[in-house]
């Protein structure tokens, strides 16, 4: 798990190249487990099995996407205490889009899985040959009635089983398995590119600006991190000395619930402010109260905001800690 995050933190820092790594891992771990596990029955299980195979690991990597997406908890933390807010429409809306980023983001690792599958054929053709004959009776030659009783052991090279006939067959099931792959393949590509090209034809904001945008929040991820840590370390320290020392603790200045909860919310894009996210709202928002004590004036309302555009999915990406 923790070599996985590390991958994982890998992406966040550089998304194209992340994705490329998530890929070739994923791409990899199908390979391994298709030579070392996988192992068709045989007899009537034979498309339960192939269809667990194909389809199990990525769903198993889906909900590990969403596990692992801090950006699905930072949605989810105090939502069952929010329930008078959830009817705004604005609310909702932004939730969608989130939810959306968060789905293209998690489903990249299943599709891997179930493209790099299709395309080597193995599960495709132990789930093909377990199916009711009439999917394939068509495959079967013209021995079908002794082939087609045996269609089950295809996949085993059952030595009782014309071996012309089973190669036919087999061929025929890998070429439709590779063909599903190479159109699954097509089909997402196809689907970012003509998404990418939305978000960057609606684009509120520069290319380059959107670049600063990016950097920036890589940083802050980061540093907030990092800060939390040693920050978390002092406290820590301090009430241990107290404790041990049995003596008042010294004064230290954590911030309250209020304040992690305004720096916790997800970012919304506004055009009518330039921030970059929460925290530099929050922070832009000091004002010197008339006693000389810097105070942190209260966030205004988020309702007015603009939903988050998709081409700054990027922003708020996940990576400050909930």
């Amino acid at each position: 798990m923790d070599k996985f995050q590390k991958i994982l933190n890998i992406a966040n820092k550089q998304s194209n190249l992340g994705f490329g790594l998530l890929t070739l891992l994923t791409a990899g771990g199908e390979q391994i487990f298709s030579s070392a596990v996988f192992n068709c029955p045989c007899n009537d299980l034979n498309f339960v099995y192939g269809m667990v195979f194909l389809l199990v690991p990525g769903l198993a990597l889906l909900l590990l996407g969403y596990i692992l997406n801090k950006k699905t908890w930072k949605l989810l933390t105090g939502l069952c205490q929010r329930r008078a807010k959830l009817c705004s429409c604005k609310r909702l809306r932004s939730a969608a889009i989130v939810l959306f980023q968060i789905n293209t983001t998690a489903l990249v690792a299943p599709f891997t899985w179930i493209a790099v599958a299709l395309l080597s054929g193995n599960y495709y053709e132990c789930l093909m040959t377990g199916t009711k004959r009439s999917l394939v009776l068509h495959m079967c030659g013209q021995n079908q009635n002794a082939t087609c009783e045996k269609l089950h052991r295809f996949p085993c090279n059952d030595k009782r089983i014309p071996q012309t006939d089973r190669e036919n067959v087999l061929l025929a099931l890998k070429a439709q398995s590779q063909i599903l792959g190479w159109l699954l393949i097509t089909s997402v590509m196809l689907s970012n590119l003509l998404l990418t090209c939305l978000a960057r034809c609606t684009s509120p904001i520069s290319y380059l600006q959107l670049k600063f945008w990016k950097a920036y929040a890589q940083e802050e991820g980061q540093l907030i991190e990092s800060h939390s840590v040693q920050h978390a370390k002092e406290l820590a320290q301090r009430n241990l000395q107290s404790f041990f020392n049995q003596r008042p603790p010294g004064p230290i200045i954590t911030p309250s619930n209020k304040d992690w909860e305004k720096i916790s919310s997800l970012y919304k894009f506004s055009s009518k402010e330039q921030y970059y996210s929460t925290l530099h709202h929050y922070v832009e928002t000091f004002h010197e109260c008339d006693d000389g004590l810097m105070r942190m004036a209260s966030i205004r309302s988020n309702e007015s905001a603009d939903g988050h555009p998709a081409v700054l999915q990027f922003v708020d990406d996940g990576r400050m800690p909930a």
